[in-house]
């Protein structure tokens, strides 16, 4: 019996910032980034959430930390 293997798909650390970067300066809110010892952390507006600092993610962790940010936002799936 073999079993099926979940395709990790990767995507570009800079690439999930730069969706934020746009996605907050479309609806005016604040959006900063600073560096901690081992994680990013991403303010917009009232909402602080931390990344960590690899050249790449992958594909579920980009998506659970794109709706972290739903409330400011405007609900679960805003990125798609």
């Amino acid at each position: 019996m073999r079993l099926g293997r979940a395709r990790l798909t990767l995507v570009k650390r800079n690439a999930v910032l730069d969706k934020l970067r746009k996605a907050a300066k479309a609806r005016g809110l604040d959006f900063e980034v600073f560096e901690l010892t081992r994680h990013s952390a991403v303010r917009i507006g009232s909402t602080t959430r931390t990344l960590g600092r690899h050249s790449e993610v992958d594909d579920l962790t980009a998506r659970k930390f794109f709706d972290q940010f739903a409330d400011e936002f405007g609900g679960k799936g805003w990125w798609r």
